[in-house]
């Protein structure tokens, strides 16, 4: 049986980076997969697929990716963010070696985007930003035309069916080709992780009293900055686990295909103090320049205040326990005097040898009521070298040096 592996090497992978006073900010988000097609028995298809290496790479900006995101965004998302520009970089990669095929899959969708602001900041309000349009999805496939010829990108099959043919007629009308038309432009399991549950950094170094002293650039002078992150196994978030899908085709045998999805990652970092909010069942994030007064934690995540304070009581209780014990020993051998030999009934000899001008000090100890002699030291008894006599090993005689038969 060969196998067809589909592994998602990354899951989405989302960087975010605004300042709650500019209206227009920018969005990085990754896409990766990796497709293997394992033939260790051999095979037609290990055949036509050894040896070959194909690929498609281009940058372009993409009107149909913004407007599809869009109709996502107010259809589905319910977001009143907008997407004003796509930059799109593009690369499949497919490499026939001994054992298997790789097909590499790679998107970076680099986006403009307006109207996430829903608010901006006030001396008695802060800044409320949009956060809803986070999970983009694109379904179905997407069409670009680069130098006069269309490229379908976002549907791993149709890459296949320009590089590898017979692998496309191979899946026709099987499982296999219903996990393969899963888009590639899905990250919608950033947008299923709540953000309460990501992981909170604040970063107040913009405004310490020192920060003038090392030349901070415009960007982090005068601002603290906060970090939120996902994607990380944690009390927070829960288990990171991959999903396996698994399906199977038959050429000239059986073939087993397996998708595999990592968990999606992503950053997102605003110029000055964010908090996680709700507004009408939409989450935001309420931002003001300064963190509150009084305000001293500069992460979430560190182990649970709870269980340290636990485990602390604990080691009191024992502590005290172990103390009660060895009062109570303590009490219960007084006045039962000392135990073991008595020290004034021992005796001491002396068992030191000499040799020539040189003597070691050294002594036994025995108890008075009996003689030296039984307790000595059996290194103190001299010893004698045992001796052998070699006997001969041959019961013949031996003949003189020199003496040869005439």
């Amino acid at each position: 049986m060969l196998t067809f592996t589909v592994v998602p090497a990354f899951g989405a992978q989302m960087e975010f980076r605004m300042l709650p006073e500019e209206q227009n900010a920018t969005a990085t988000i990754k896409f990766q997969r990796t497709i293997f097609l394992e033939y260790d028995e051999g095979g037609k298809l290990a055949d036509e697929l050894r040896g070959q290496k194909t690929s498609t790479v281009f940058s372009t900006t993409s009107d149909e990716i913004r407007d599809r995101i869009n109709y996502f965004l107010k259809n589905t998302a319910n977001s009143d963010a907008v997407v004003t520009n796509v930059n799109l970089d593009y690369d499949a990669q497919l490499t026939g070696r001994g054992l298997n095929t790789s097909i590499d899959y790679k998107i970076i969708l680099t986006i403009d985007l307006q109207g996430h602001l829903i608010r901006e900041y006030s001396t008695n309000s802060p800044a409320l930003i949009d956060m809803d349009w986070r999970g983009i999805v694109v379904s179905g496939p997407i069409d670009i035309s680069v130098k006069g010829i269309n490229n379908e990108i976002n549907l791993p099959i149709s890459y296949i069916s320009k590089a590898a043919p017979s692998l496309y007629s191979a899946v026709q009308g099987s499982e296999a080709e219903a996990i393969l038309n899963y888009p590639l432009m899905d990250a919608s399991g950033i947008k299923a992780q709540p953000l309460g549950n990501w992981h909170f950094l604040f970063d107040p170094t913009g405004i310490n009293v020192d920060a003038g002293t090392y030349g901070l650039s415009e960007e982090l002078a005068g601002r603290v900055w906060s970090s939120y992150t996902m994607g990380e196994s944690s009390l927070r978030e829960g288990i990171q686990i991959e999903k396996v899908n698994e399906a199977t085709f038959t050429a000239d045998k059986v073939y087993t295909i397996r998708a595999i999805e990592s968990a999606d990652s992503a950053n997102v970092h605003i110029g000055g103090f964010a908090s996680v909010d709700v507004l009408q069942n939409s989450e935001v994030f309420g931002v003001s320049p300064t963190p509150p007064e009084g305000f001293a934690t500069t992460a979430t995540g560190e182990f649970p205040v709870m269980i340290i304070y636990g485990m602390a009581g604990m080691a009191a209780i024992g502590g005290i326990g172990v103390f009660i014990i060895s009062e109570r020993k303590r009490k219960k051998d007084e006045g039962q005097g000392q135990s073991g030999i008595d020290p004034s009934r021992l005796r001491a000899a002396s068992t030191s040898t000499g040799s020539g001008g040189y003597k070691t000090n050294r002594g036994e100890s025995y108890l008075d009521d009996e003689t030296y002699e039984k307790t000595r030291s059996v290194y103190d008894q001299p010893q004698v070298e045992e001796k052998k006599d070699e006997q001969p090993t041959s019961s013949k005689g031996s003949m003189p040096k020199g003496w040869k038969p005439e």
